[in-house]
């Protein structure tokens, strides 16, 4: 058996385009929130989502003892969102508008869609963690999705 190289399994999985979520959670120290594009509906019956995150991040670890969190469908116009998201710095939400949700989860305005829900199941794999959550609620609204893919943004319109 070889190893294999992980810059290569990266631009591998890379040419699989994916859309582009933020999840967010309102903790006692105010919003927190992270880029994610590893999302996905997991179940119909009873109506389940997952997504995985980077267990060494700064977001999720503050976010995960809430139990309720959002996941914010981004448009295609939102790619200095994401970027800014997918950093560890604290004042994430600074020039973003944002409300709470019906869970108290900050809801992105103008994001594509919303889901929110409690988290049911957390499975560390690796360096990540496997979320599974109920959705309670969702929103959506017209436009085109964020894309990514080979290391990039793009947009998609049909």
């Amino acid at each position: 058996m070889h190893s294999l190289d992980v810059a290569r399994f990266r631009e591998v999985v890379g040419h699989f385009a994916t859309g582009v979520v933020v999840i967010t959670a309102s903790t006692p120290e105010g919003p927190v929130g992270f880029t994610c594009q590893t999302f996905g509906s997991l179940s119909i019956n009873p109506i389940l989502i997952s997504f995985a995150a980077r267990t060494a991040s700064t977001s999720w670890p503050r976010m995960r003892p809430t139990g309720t969190l959002a996941v914010n469908i981004l448009a295609s116009h939102q790619e200095a969102l994401a970027r800014v998201f997918a950093t560890s710095a604290d004042d994430k939400f600074d020039g973003f508008s944002w409300s709470p949700g019906t869970s108290g989860a900050p809801l992105l305005g103008d994001a594509l869609a919303t889901l929110e829900g409690n988290v049911v199941d957390v499975v560390t794999h690796g360096d990540h963690d496997i979320v599974v959550v109920a959705v309670s609620h969702v929103t959506s609204r017209e436009g085109h999705p964020l894309l990514y893919y080979r290391g990039g943004f793009g947009t998609f319109s049909s």
